[in-house]
């Protein structure tokens, strides 16, 4: 997985990163019928390029590459991956 969504998404769900991405790889978007039940915004690790685009639209800070991901957050890297159920 390149990126990962992080602790600060929760309860915010900010979609500038979805508007950025080019690969539509960050969900759920507004528009599915799931948004409204997550209380985050994941990245699909299979179908991220590694661009970095979201990382600075992001409102809250909440996106870093994997391998930058605060220690106390590390268990985002599975919750993301789970989400699309790799």
């Amino acid at each position: 997985m390149a990126y990962v969504i992080a602790q600060p998404c929760i309860g915010v769900k900010d979609t500038a990163c979805v508007i950025v991405c080019p690969v539509d790889c960050i969900h759920p978007t507004k528009d599915e019928r799931d948004h409204g039940d997550e209380e985050m915004l994941y990245i699909d690790p299979a179908v991220c390029i590694d661009c970095g685009l979201c990382v600075d639209e992001c409102p809250v800070k909440a996106i870093f590459p994997e391998h930058e991901l605060p220690e106390e957050w590390k268990h985002f890297t599975k919750i993301n991956a789970e989400y699309y159920g790799r």
